[in-house]
């Protein structure tokens, strides 16, 4: 299973403060509908504003990257640029 790791202000507000899980998901896409199964609303929230470190790589457009069994997957504050 991937470890799983939320933005403390997305925990607090969806989780319970829980920051992080451990999931099996083939991608993200897939990722973010179990976390909207178990947590209602948090797909939305995950959908905007977000960016998405896999394995220490940083997505801004991550729903089709894959998850493998062992990943690290971390919700991050979207970068913004000016």
């Amino acid at each position: 299973m991937a470890k799983v790791v939320l933005q403390r202000e997305v925990a607090r507000e969806f989780a319970q403060g829980e920051t992080e899980f451990e999931i099996t998901a083939a991608d993200v896409r897939q990722l973010i509908r179990l976390l909207e199964l178990k947590f209602p609303g948090i797909r939305d929230r995950l959908s905007e504003r977000t960016a998405v470190a896999i394995d220490g790589e940083i997505f801004q457009d991550p729903l089709l990257q894959s998850i493998d069994e062992h990943s690290e997957v971390y919700f991050l504050p979207a970068i913004e640029g000016g």
